[in-house]
């Protein structure tokens, strides 16, 4: 089919259905998020170094990686960081604003491993409408991250 024969998108076939954005009123101090479960592969690993312009031979060179002193290639934070963003805003959803996000890494995350992301509510602001959310991401070896990220909601 040429373009001259194509017929036209229109909005509804090319609607996204986002979920709704938590209302600051519907979240309760000691709520636990949904899990999240995060295969770790080497492209994902590789990949997520390399779009992040994080080209140190660690996050892509596993000979390299080895000879540092590592099992084998390690994920970057610039990835993790990224990770603990979308597990929190896919709970609050699409109009939450991240406005701290504070995480330390442990343990790293290898090839072959699934990093699980939990959390936990721990502070609420109504005034600001801020929810402070202690999460936690934990591979086999470990905690791979864990802090705490405060959203602000509607």
């Amino acid at each position: 089919m040429n373009a001259s024969n194509a017929s036209p998108a229109t909005d509804a076939d090319h609607a996204v259905v986002l979920p709704p954005t938590r209302a600051f009123d519907s979240v309760e101090a000691g709520e636990h998020l949904p899990d999240l479960a995060i295969p770790l592969d080497r492209s994902l690993i590789v990949a997520t170094a390399i779009a992040s312009r994080d080209f140190q031979p660690v996050h892509h060179d596993p000979s390299f990686a080895q000879n540092a002193g590592s099992q084998d290639v390690i994920m970057n934070i610039l990835t993790t960081n990224g990770f603990v963003g979308r597990y929190i805003t896919d709970w609050a959803g699409p109009n939450a604003l991240l406005k701290r996000v504070s995480i330390r890494l442990g343990a790293p995350n290898y090839p072959g491993d699934t990093m699980t992301m939990t959390g936990q509510v721990t502070e609420l602001n109504p005034e600001t409408k801020a929810v402070v959310v202690a999460i936690r991401g934990a591979n086999s070896l470990g905690d791979h991250v864990s802090g705490t990220v405060e959203v602000q909601l509607p």
